[in-house]
C-alpha cells in the first residue's frame, strides 16, 4: 500500500510538471507569434507559394476561371523563375503565355499574378500580340469594340497636334512619339506597330525581383497593380491604358519609367512610393489622376504631361526635385499639404483651372516663370507653409503677384509677409505691391463685416433670438461668452445647442471681434473708408496709373467749370459769352482728356465702375451745388469785363509750385505782376486747366491764380475746394510713387 501510495505522488508529480512545462512552451509560441517579424512572416509566406512549374501552367492555362465576368489564367501565389539560368522555363513560359493570350476569340483572356514572385526579369511586353496601327492593317482577332480602343489613340494624337499648333509655347512630346508619328502619316508603309494586351492584367501584392518592361504595349482592359513591389527598374513607356488602372500602394524601388504612356481611363497612383527617379515625361491623362499620399524620393519628372482631368497631389510629399516644365492643367490641380523639399519647377506650364495649394510646404524654390493662367485659374495659398528667408517663388514680372488668392485674412497675415517679402527681395516691386494690395482689400472686408454684421460678443438675447437663434440656444451663447469670449466662428459649434444647420445659416451674418464702444466704432468706420478710398483711387498705392487716371478726370473737369464760370457770365444786358471757335476747343481738350483718363481707370482698376463711381461722388455734388446757387443769385460787381483769374507776367515756364495758394495776395506789388488772362487770344482756353493743374498737382505752365478784387465767394469757394482735393491728391500721388518706384521703395522697406 505505501508503495502505491508513493508511486500515485511521483506520477501526479510527474504530471503536474509536465502541465506546467507544456503551459510554458504554449506562452512562448504565443509571446513568439507576436512577436515575430514582419520579414520573417513574409519568408513563411513565401514558402508557401507554390513554385510555377510548366504542368502547371499548362493545367492552369487549359482552366481559365471567370473573376469578374473575365477570363482569367490564375497564376496566384506562384514563384515564377524567369532568370536566365532557367532558360529553358522562361522561353517555354513566355510561349505558352503568348499562344492563349492571343488566341482569337469573342472574350479575350486576362493574366493574375497576384501574390506571386516573379525572379528575373518579366518582359511583358512580349506578351502582347504585335500589330500595326493603320486602320486597315489592323490584326482581323480584334472585336469592334477593340479596335474602336485603337482607334481612339488616333484622337489623342490629333488633339496633342492641334494643342500643340494652337499654343506654340507647348511643344508636347505626343504627336513626336512613334505610334503617333505612324498614325498621323499619310502613307500607310510607315505605320508601325504595338503590342496588345487584350485581358485584364492583376498584379495585386505580385513581387519582381527582377526588371519590368512593358514597352510601347496597349493594354485594352484593366491594369491593376495594387501593393505590388518592384525591386528593379521598370520600363512602362510609351504605354497606353484603355481601362482603369490602379498602382495604389505600389512600391518602386528602382527607377521607374512611364514616359509617353497614355492613361484614357482613370489613373490610381494614391500611396505609391517611388524610391527612385519617376519618368512621367510627355504622358497623357485624359481623366482623374490621383496621387494622394504619394512619395517621390528622388527626382520626379512631369515634364510636357497632358492633364485633361483633375489632378490630385494632395498630401504627396517631393523629396527631390519635381519637374512640371510645359505641362497642361486643363483642370483643378490639387497640392493641398503636400510638401516640396526641394525645387518644383512650373516652368512655361498652362493652367487652365485654380490651383489649390492650401496647407502645402515650399522650403525650397517653386518657379512660375513664363507660365500662363487662363481668365478663371489662380494660386490659393491659404495656409501656405512659405519662409522667404529660405525659400523662393519666382514668376514673370507683374504677373505672378495677381495669381495669389487667399480666402481670408484671418490666419493668412504670415504668408502674404513672407510673400510680400519675397517679391521685394527680387525686387519685383509690382508683385510685392499686389500682395499688399490682396492683404488690404481682405482687411476692407474683415473691417465692413465687423461693422456690419451682428458681434456675437456683445449681441443682446433678443437680438440673438430674432438673427435666428433658439432661446436655448442663445442662453448658451450668453452664458459661454461670459466665461470666455468667442474668437473663432467654429467655436460655436462646441456648443452642445448649436447644431450644424443653425451654425451654416447664420454663420455669414454674425462677427467674432472685440466689443466696440461708440468711439471705437467711429474710428473703425473711418478706417473703413480711408481703405476704401485708397483701394478704389490708386490701389492702394500700388497702381501709378490707375492714381494719374484719376487725377486726369479732375484736372479735366474743374477745368471746364473754371472756364464756364469765368468765359459765360451773363446774357443781359451787354452778354458775356465765349466765342465759338473757343467753346469746340474747351469741349474737344475735355473729351481727349477724359478719354486718356477713363481709359487709365478702366484697364488698371480692379472694379473700375465702383473707381469712378466713388471719384464722382467726390468731385460733383460740391461743385455743382456751387454752380447752380451762382448763377441762379447772378453777378453784380466791378470789373465784369475782367477775367476772374490772373497770371504771373513776369515768367512763363514749367513750374512745381508746391507752396502756392489760389488766390493772389492783397499787395500792389503783387497785382502789378499778376495780370488778368486775355479773352481774346485763341490759346485762352488752355489757361483754366493750366490753373486746375495747379491747383490739384502743383505743376503748371504758368503760375495763375484769383484776383483778390471783387471776386465772387463762390468762385474762391470752388477754388479752394479743389485746391484742398490737390493736397489730398498729390500726397497719394508721392505716396504711390514711393510704393511703385524701387529705389523709393528701399527707403522705406529697408530700414
Amino acid at each position: 500500500m505505501t508503495k502505491l501510495f508513493f508511486q500515485r505522488q511521483v506520477t501526479l508529480r510527474e504530471a503536474r510538471r509536465f502541465a506546467e512545462n507544456f503551459a510554458f512552451v504554449f506562452l512562448c509560441v504565443l509571446l513568439l507569434s507576436f512577436l515575430l517579424p514582419s520579414s520573417a512572416v513574409a519568408t513563411q509566406t513565401q514558402l508557401e507559394r507554390t513554385p510555377l512549374t510548366l504542368e502547371i501552367l499548362q493545367e492552369r492555362l487549359s482552366k481559365p476561371i471567370l473573376r469578374e465576368g473575365n477570363l482569367t489564367v490564375d497564376l496566384r501565389e506562384m514563384v515564377i523563375d524567369l532568370r536566365p539560368e532557367n532558360g529553358s522555363f522562361r522561353d517555354a513560359f513566355y510561349q505558352l503565355l503568348r499562344k492563349e493570350l492571343q488566341k482569337a476569340g469573342a472574350k479575350p483572356l486576362g493574366l493574375d499574378l497576384s501574390y506571386s514572385v516573379i525572379q528575373g526579369d518579366f518582359i511583358g511586353s512580349d506578351l502582347g500580340l504585335r500589330t500595326p496601327l493603320y486602320a486597315q492593317a489592323i490584326a482581323p482577332i480584334f472585336t469592334a469594340t477593340e479596335q474602336a480602343q485603337l482607334e481612339s489613340l488616333r484622337l489623342v494624337c490629333l488633339q496633342s497636334l492641334a494643342m500643340s499648333n494652337d499654343k506654340p509655347l507647348h511643344v508636347y512630346a505626343l504627336p513626336n512619339s512613334k505610334d503617333c508619328r505612324s498614325l498621323l502619316a499619310t502613307d500607310a508603309n510607315t505605320s508601325g506597330e504595338i503590342n496588345v494586351f487584350r485581358g485584364t492584367l492583376t498584379l495585386t501584392n505580385t513581387r519582381f525581383n527582377g526588371q519590368v518592361q512593358f514597352l510601347n504595349t496597349f493594354f485594352l482592359q484593366s491594369v491593376d497593380a495594387q501593393n505590388a513591389t518592384f525591386l528593379q527598374p521598370i520600363n512602362w513607356s510609351e504605354a497606353r491604358f484603355s481601362r482603369v488602372v490602379s498602382f495604389m500602394n505600389a512600391n518602386f524601388r528602382q527607377a521607374s519609367n512611364f514616359q509617353g504612356s497614355i492613361f484614357f481611363d482613370k489613373a490610381n497612383f494614391k500611396q505609391v512610393q517611388f524610391q527612385e527617379l519617376a519618368d512621367f515625361h510627355g504622358s497623357f491623362f485624359a481623366e482623374v489622376a490621383n496621387f494622394n499620399q504619394g512619395l517621390f524620393k528622388q527626382l520626379a519628372k512631369f515634364n510636357k504631361v497632358q492633364w485633361q482631368g483633375n489632378i490630385n497631389f494632395s498630401d504627396v510629399r517631393f523629396a527631390n526635385q519635381v519637374q512640371f516644365t510645359k505641362a497642361n492643367f486643363n483642370q483643378f490641380l490639387l497640392l493641398t499639404e503636400a510638401t516640396f523639399e526641394q525645387a518644383v519647377s512650373f516652368r512655361e506650364a498652362q493652367f487652365n483651372q485654380p490651383i489649390n495649394l492650401h496647407g502645402a510646404s515650399i522650403l525650397n524654390l517653386a518657379d512660375f516663370s513664363d507660365a500662363r493662367f487662363a481668365k478663371n485659374a489662380f494660386l490659393n495659398v491659404s495656409g501656405l507653409s512659405f519662409n522667404s528667408n529660405q525659400a523662393k517663388i519666382l514668376g514673370n514680372l507683374g504677373q505672378i503677384g495677381k495669381m495669389f488668392c487667399v480666402t481670408s485674412l484671418q490666419g493668412n497675415q504670415n504668408i502674404l509677409r513672407n510673400l510680400g517679402q519675397n517679391f521685394r527681395q527680387q525686387q519685383q516691386i509690382a508683385d510685392a505691391n499686389q500682395i499688399e494690395y490682396t492683404k488690404q482689400r481682405l482687411r476692407l472686408i474683415e473691417l465692413s463685416q465687423s461693422l456690419l454684421r451682428t458681434n456675437i460678443n456683445s449681441a443682446s438675447i433678443n437680438r440673438l433670438i430674432n438673427l435666428g437663434f433658439s432661446a436655448t440656444q442663445a442662453d448658451a451663447i450668453i452664458n459661454r461668452r461670459t466665461i470666455r469670449m468667442f474668437r473663432y466662428s467654429t467655436e460655436l459649434l462646441t456648443l452642445a445647442d448649436i447644431d450644424l444647420e443653425t451654425y451654416n445659416k447664420l454663420n455669414n451674418h454674425l462677427s467674432f471681434a472685440e466689443p466696440l464702444g461708440f468711439g471705437g466704432w467711429i474710428l473703425q468706420a473711418w478706417s473703413l473708408f480711408a481703405l476704401t478710398l485708397l483701394l478704389l483711387l490708386s490701389g492702394y498705392g500700388t497702381n501709378f496709373w490707375l492714381a494719374f487716371g484719376v487725377g486726369g478726370v479732375a484736372i479735366a473737369y474743374f477745368g471746364l467749370l473754371f472756364w464756364l464760370i469765368d468765359r459765360y457770365r451773363r446774357l443781359h444786358p451787354v452778354p458775356i459769352i465765349p466765342t465759338y471757335y473757343e467753346t469746340v476747343s474747351i469741349l474737344i481738350g475735355f473729351s481727349c482728356l477724359e478719354f486718356l483718363s477713363l481709359l487709365a481707370i478702366f484697364r488698371n482698376a480692379e472694379q473700375p465702375w465702383l473707381t469712378l463711381g466713388c471719384l464722382l461722388i467726390i468731385i460733383i455734388p460740391v461743385p455743382i451745388t456751387l454752380i447752380i446757387q451762382l448763377y441762379q443769385q447772378g453777378r453784380y460787381h466791378d470789373l465784369m469785363d475782367f477775367s476772374y483769374f490772373t497770371e504771373d507776367g513776369t515768367f512763363r515756364q514749367l513750374r512745381l509750385l508746391i507752396g502756392r495758394l489760389p488766390v493772389i495776395p492783397r499787395n500792389a506789388t503783387f497785382r502789378e505782376r499778376y495780370m488778368p488772362l486775355l479773352s481774346d487770344r485763341r490759346w485762352n482756353w488752355l489757361n483754366y486747366y493750366d490753373f486746375s493743374l495747379n491747383n490739384l498737382v502743383r505743376l503748371g505752365f504758368n503760375d495763375i491764380r484769383l484776383r483778390d478784387q471783387h471776386l465772387p465767394g463762390i468762385i474762391a469757394t470752388l477754388a479752394w475746394y479743389q485746391w484742398s482735393l490737390g493736397v489730398l491728391y498729390i500726397t497719394l500721388i508721392l505716396w504711390t510713387l514711393s510704393r511703385t518706384i524701387p529705389g523709393l521703395n528701399l527707403l522705406i522697406y529697408l530700414k
